[in-house]
Formats: structure tokens, sequence, C-alpha cells
């Protein structure tokens, strides 16, 4: 299985970032890691031993990226102003530099969005903002509300909130989003959101499965047993998902 690791320095980020990608052809799919996960999260999870007859046939191609979630959601010494700030400067940088590099070395029409955990957050909330980019999403074990209280997981804007923090929560700006373009962008994607029925975000999931029906925009939504939150679970949600 083809395996290669490329880093430069983000302009946007002002940082050295790294990632992995691994295959060779086939739907690139964009992979997010969970709460301050690095770019070798996915491959320690064994998730990519799972997709690797996938990989090796040619049919996905998997680019991992790094997280800066400790410079952003969690950098809890920092404004909440600025770190909703910080995490704009983190999405332009996969825009403007990550998915140009991905689209110049494979030109296959689709493009899968995807993350587990936070990273399922990522992933939805970039494709639900620029569905122009994605073709499918797959979301494992999401948050899709960052400012929610729930269990030991705190408002991670400490109460702050802006119009930023409104246009990156998906389960805030999807109900009043009434731009056709963008809609019909979303309506044409494929999307499966997977959760837990002992995850602390299952209401959150079903919340945001309750808008995207309203919306009129179809997708997959699943229930696992038990809190299906960590690398055991998601193994089993890739094989059967993306």
């Amino acid at each position: 299985m083809n395996r290669e690791y490329h880093h430069w320095y983000s302009p946007r980020l002002g940082r050295d970032m790294e990632f992995l990608v691994f295959g060779h052809a086939g739907a690139k799919v964009l992979v997010f890691p969970t709460r301050d996960g690095r770019f070798y999260e996915y491959e320690n999870l064994r998730i990519v031993e799972t997709l690797q007859h996938k990989i090796e046939a040619g049919h996905l191609q998997l680019f991992c990226v790094d997280s800066v979630d400790h410079e952003t959601f969690y950098c809890f010494w920092s404004q909440p102003r600025d770190r909703i700030q910080r995490h704009i400067h983190f999405e332009q940088y996969i825009l403007n530099e990550v998915m140009p590099f991905m689209n110049a070395k494979n030109p296959h029409p689709c493009t899968i969005s995807h993350g587990c955990s936070l990273g399922a957050y990522h992933a939805a909330n970039l494709a639900f903002r620029h569905p122009q980019h994605f073709q499918k999403l797959v979301a494992f074990s999401g948050r899709f509300d960052l400012t929610l209280e729930v269990e030991h997981f705190k408002n991670l804007f400490d109460g702050y909130y802006d119009e930023d923090i409104y246009f990156h929560t998906p389960s805030h700006f999807l109900p009043n989003l009434t731009d056709h373009t963008q809609l019909n962008q979303i309506r044409r994607m494929d999307i499966t959101l997977v959760i837990g029925k002992e995850d602390p975000f299952l209401q959150n999931n079903r919340e945001l499965s309750h808008i995207l029906n309203q919306k009129g925009i179809r997708h997959a939504f699943y229930e696992w047993d038990s809190r299906a939150h960590q690398g055991y679970y998601w193994r089993q949600m890739a094989r059967l998902y993306i």
C-alpha cells in the first residue's frame, strides 16, 4: 500500500503542518483526527488497516491531516474570540493548501469529508459550509455544537458567542440557511452520521438529523449500541460506511 509523508510551512497558520497520504487512486478522503489527535492517529487506530483492501484496489485514497485543536477550541488560556479566529485560519489552510494538493495529486471527481469525535465536527462543518468541494460526508461520534455542556464536556467558548461561532456551528446555522445554491449542493451530498446510543452527544446528532430532514437533505443516520466512541467501533463503522 502506498504511504506518503508530506509537510510544508503554512503561511495561513504560521507553522509547519504535516499529513499522511495512503493509496494511489480512487475517491479522495479528507480525514480529520479526534481532539488534539495527530496526522498519524488514523493509522495508529488501525482504521487504515481496516480499509487496506479498498485502498490497495484503488477505490480510496486517504489524506490524513494534522490537528491544531490545542491552538483553537482547547486553547483555554486564549480568549474565546481568538480561539474561533485560529480555527478559521485552520479552515483556510485546509481549503487553500491541502485541498488544492489533493486535487492536483488525484483527479477523481469524488471527495469525502470524514472524521471521528471532534474530527467529525471538522468534517461536517467544512462540508456544510463549503459543499461545492465535497460529494460525501461521513461523521462518526460527532459533536456538532461546541457551545453545548454535556456530562464533563464544557462550552468550548466559555459562554462567549459571536457571528463566527454561529457560522461554524452546524446545528446553529443550518436551520436558518436559505441560500438555494448551498442547500442544493448539500442535498446532492451522500451524508452518513453514526453515533452510539450512550454517547453524550446522541441528542445533538438527533437534532442535526432533524434539521437535515426539515431542510429536505437526505442522509443516513445510525445509532449504535453502547457509547461506541473508540477505535474498536470506528474500525467497524469505516468498513461499513466509507
